[in-house]
């Protein structure tokens, strides 16, 4: 006795239904990983650049004070948030920067996230998981007189730039051939500083 013609047609129907779906799973799987990884690269990028914003503003504030750098750093340290880590961050850089935000010679302080720097900031003490391993930038010597400064003229402009090491957190890297797993995100931003009449 042969089974219905409907019964046949059903069980056809599942076997295609169960080979579309193996054929478009792999598809939307890598869509899935790309939409995560892309989140999170993102998340990395605004993170970092908004901390080089307020790092710098917070500079052009701070002016030619002692201890401004950890007062820098420390708002770096608070402006980097979850899913983002401030233990990504490599370097980074406080420099006198042109009108165009390139820096000027070698007016740079580098600070590299290894070592530490014992900070007194407003609230009290800090340990800055930062060394310096730059210094041509010193504090005392930043201009934020508004006549300028032996022969300046005219207040710095200062920059902060980060440098964050980013790991993939999905096999996405190495499945689009990028064959790496990590990823340098470098973000800058310039303030002038606030001058002193």
């Amino acid at each position: 006795m042969k089974r219905p013609f409907r019964v046949r047609r059903e069980r056809h129907q599942r076997g295609q239904s169960l080979v579309e779906f193996a054929l478009v799973f792999p598809i939307f799987f890598v869509l899935l990983m790309g939409l995560i990884e892309f989140g999170l690269v993102f998340n990395a990028l605004l993170s970092i650049n908004f901390a080089s914003r307020d790092a710098s503003l917070i500079a052009a504030e701070a002016g030619n004070a002692v201890g401004s750098d950890c007062v820098i750093l420390k708002k770096v340290e608070d402006a980097i948030s979850a899913p983002a880590s401030t233990s990504r961050v490599t370097e980074v850089r406080i420099y006198n920067a042109d009108k165009n935000g390139a820096q000027i010679g070698g007016q740079v302080n580098v600070y590299a996230r290894t070592g530490t720097t014992p900070c007194t900031l407003p609230s009290g003490a800090w340990t800055a998981p930062y060394s310096l391993t730059t210094g041509g930038y010193l504090e005392t010597n930043r201009c934020n007189i508004q006549a300028g400064c032996s022969g300046s003229g005219g207040v710095d402009t200062i920059g902060v730039k980060i440098t964050y090491h980013y790991t993939w957190f999905t096999p996405m890297g190495s499945f689009i051939g990028l064959g790496a797993t990590d990823y340098t995100m470098v973000e800058s931003n310039v303030m002038r500083m606030e001058p002193i009449l």
